[in-house]
């Protein structure tokens, strides 16, 4: 005795096997497109490691010939700031508010990435007693954006975990500059051309209080305090406070 199956089973499972092999298709395109994207990333970041270690043999190379003549070799300036706020609001001049505001330190212990130039320094110089302020080295922009990074997006704060984060906030902004770590902490370290978009990509940083604490708040670094520029110095209290 034959089993006659009805036209709508037939066609019910017709559909689905078109289906599945659709979805098969698709996940396999998406595998493709992701070991490449892997590749590239991984391409990305040799690039970046090399070119860092030709920068240091290049300082240690111009500080040597420097001494074989008997001068000295001067580092070019520095291109890049963290300035982190260090007080609260009490006794603040509306101005210095303002300021914070543009700044983005809207809290104690906040932190954020910024470029040398005449305006930021301007800035800096209003509200000196109330920020911290010096020229991170590329350990410490590494260090601030794995273990303390969070992106805006649609204006949540949303932990960096994922190069895929990056990549659909800043893909089309930086014209395919930036979309993954390496790509941010690089565009950042080097001061690049999406600076302004990448730091705008980041939240503010919320920094612990450094082990061991702050030594006087209210007085400047030349006066054996905390605030105002600390230069190289900064590295060391960001690390504190990781």
């Amino acid at each position: 005795m034959t089993v006659v199956i009805p036209e709508s089973v037939l066609k019910k499972r017709k559909r689905q096997e078109k289906w599945q092999q659709k979805q098969s298709e698709v996940a396999a395109a998406a595998s493709t497109k992701a070991a490449q994207k892997k590749q590239e990333i991984f391409k990305r970041a040799e690039t970046y490691i090399q070119e860092y270690r030709n920068k240091e043999k290049q300082l240690v190379h111009m500080k040597r010939a420097a001494r074989s003549k008997g001068t000295f070799y001067v580092e070019p300036e520095a291109k890049l700031l963290f300035v982190m706020r260090l007080r609260g609001i009490n006794g603040m001049h509306p101005k210095t508010r303002h300021i914070m505001q543009v700044l983005r330190l809207l809290q104690i212990n906040n932190g954020v990435f910024m470029r040398v130039n005449k305006a930021t320094m301007n800035m800096l110089v209003k509200v000196d007693p109330y920020i911290m302020y010096g020229y991170p080295n590329l350990k410490t922009v590494k260090d601030l954006v794995y273990k303390r990074g969070f992106a805006k997006v649609d204006g949540q704060r949303v932990p960096l975990t994922d190069n895929t984060i990056v990549e659909k906030a800043l893909s089309e902004k930086t014209k395919g500059a930036v979309i993954c770590m390496e790509d941010l902490i690089h565009e950042i370290y080097t001061v690049g051309p999406y600076f302004k978009e990448c730091t705008k990509f980041l939240w503010p940083f919320k920094m612990n209080c450094p082990i061991g604490g702050f030594s006087r708040i209210r007085n400047h670094f030349v006066e054996g305090g905390d605030a105002g520029n600390r230069e190289e110095y900064v590295n060391e209290l960001i690390r504190r406070m990781l």
